[in-house]
């Protein structure tokens, strides 16, 4: 298996997996990813993130069982997943958004999401939530925590409201979509994604517009 990456990134088992394989299987193999541009999105998450700072998990929203914000931002790394029955030189490594910490004495993670529209893409985003319940659960360092919750928060922007006197603000909404727990689901996504990237370089996706580019300007100017 090739070790150029050796940790999966939460996010990749959603966004890169349902993007191209090809530019997936660069990144991991090479260390080669196309440049992306997402304005204010940091900003935003981390605003959020510090909103709820310590907070209630009331405060997050009624329906999360008693609780609190224990932290905000923290990295979580875990043993390395098995494959084929033998443990892979891959391990999750991460960074959530909001661990919780509940009353019972279990804890949750919370993605906050900073949406144009108030849509729910929790089944989007479960793998992405469960492989930071399983970094957790199966940490290489600490004690496990035992992940009870899983959910996105999200923010959609409905309406401004000032003027150029006293300024301007955005109302916002606030949803609260819970992700049941599914690591079987989870176990099968890391061993579709590990066939990817230690397997043979996948062909090029027709969709992929990086995938497009690179072609087109070879026709254009030739091998280089």
């Amino acid at each position: 298996m090739s070790k150029a990456r050796e940790f999966i990134s939460p996010s990749d088992l959603t966004f890169s997996w349902n993007g191209c394989h090809r530019c997936l299987w660069l990144n991991y193999n090479h260390g080669v990813k196309a440049p992306s541009f997402f304005p204010l999105v940091g900003e935003l998450s981390a605003m959020q993130e510090k909103h709820f700072n310590g907070a209630k998990s009331k405060d997050l929203h009624p329906e999360i069982k008693p609780g609190e914000v224990l932290d905000r931002g923290g990295w979580v790394k875990s043993m390395p997943i098995t494959y084929n029955s033998n443990p892979s030189p891959y391990a999750i490594r991460g960074k959530y958004d909001l661990l919780l910490e509940f009353e019972d004495g279990t804890y949750g993670v919370i993605d906050c999401k900073f949406q144009g529209k108030n849509i729910d893409k929790s089944d989007f985003y479960s793998p992405q939530l469960e492989a930071y319940a399983f970094a957790l659960e199966n940490p290489l360092q600490g004690e496990p925590k035992q992940i009870s919750v899983l959910g996105l928060l999200v923010w959609s922007p409905e309406n401004p409201e000032g003027n150029p006197e006293s300024g301007f603000s955005l109302n916002l909404s606030s949803a609260w979509y819970p992700i049941t727990r599914n690591p079987v689901g989870l176990a099968e996504r890391l061993q579709d994604f590990i066939q990817v990237i230690s397997g043979e370089v996948p062909s090029a996706d027709s969709t992929c517009d990086t995938c497009k580019f690179i072609t087109t300007r070879r026709e254009i100017f030739g091998q280089e």
